[in-house]
């Protein structure tokens, strides 16, 4: 049986390089997006490819967007065994010039969607063989990357988009503490400095190398950890896949 993978914001960037990979690895893909035509547009680029895909309107912010996309994937699959949540949004600034609306924006995607997200689609996922959820973080969400001055990520000051990444790694832990004693491994993705529409295209790394952290968590065997924050760490000279610091 083909397994089943939902990717957040997957009509560009990272999400869409995820969900090619996953379905050139045999998976159904559903492409979740905010924007109906955007997503349609881009499962019939990955079908034209000879790739199984069909997008999903799904906008991470609105529950009760959340909810028919649950139930729409639940009558059609009755079951999910992946789910990205990729969907992100960024805003530069210092803390001094942050504001209460700019936390509250970058929070309801980055964070709160990711946890209404996921207990929407947990009952699919529990009934899955052996579920995987994969959070899309951030290497600057790591308190030890920032707080090293050897690496030029400590120079970052970005609070909004920092916290709300960081927040996404408390969300991966607990999730994966609630979940340690069934088949579903939860943890959280480091793409790398990834060449996107989210930073102007100011990073090195492509989207589909940046694709491929989520898609190893997504695909990980029976004895593969659950609670790691994992992928591509550009803080170092030579980037490489790791385990980065919390």
């Amino acid at each position: 049986m083909k397994k089943i993978a939902l990717i957040t914001g997957s009509n560009k960037g990272i999400g869409l390089e995820t969900a090619r990979q996953l379905a050139t690895a045999g998976m159904t893909v559903l492409l979740g997006s905010r924007d109906p035509g955007r997503g349609e547009a881009a499962a019939a680029a990955l079908r034209a490819e000879g790739l199984d895909a069909t997008a999903i309107a799904l906008d991470v912010a609105d529950d009760a967007s959340i909810t028919a996309a649950a139930a729409t994937v639940g009558e059609k699959f009755d079951h999910l065994d992946v789910l990205v949540n990729n969907a992100g949004i960024y805003a530069a600034g210092p803390a001094s010039g942050t504001t209460r609306e700019t936390l509250r924006v970058l929070f309801e995607t980055n964070v709160f969607g990711v946890v209404s997200v996921t207990n929407a689609f947990l009952p699919l996922l529990r009934k899955a063989e052996a579920g995987r959820i994969v959070n899309v973080s951030s290497e600057v969400a790591s308190l030890g990357v920032v707080t090293d001055p050897t690496t030029y990520m400590s120079g970052m000051q970005d609070l909004a988009y920092q916290a709300s990444k960081g927040a996404v790694n408390w969300v991966t832990i607990m999730f994966a503490k609630e979940l340690t004693d069934t088949p579903i491994k939860v943890n959280a993705a480091i793409p790398g400095y990834v060449s996107t529409d989210l930073n102007g295209n100011a990073g090195y790394i492509t989207a589909a190398h940046g694709a491929e952290a989520s898609v190893a968590l997504a695909t990980l065997p029976a004895d593969g950890p659950t609670g790691t924050f994992w992928g591509t760490l550009t803080s170092t000279d030579t980037p490489e896949k790791a385990v980065a610091p919390w």
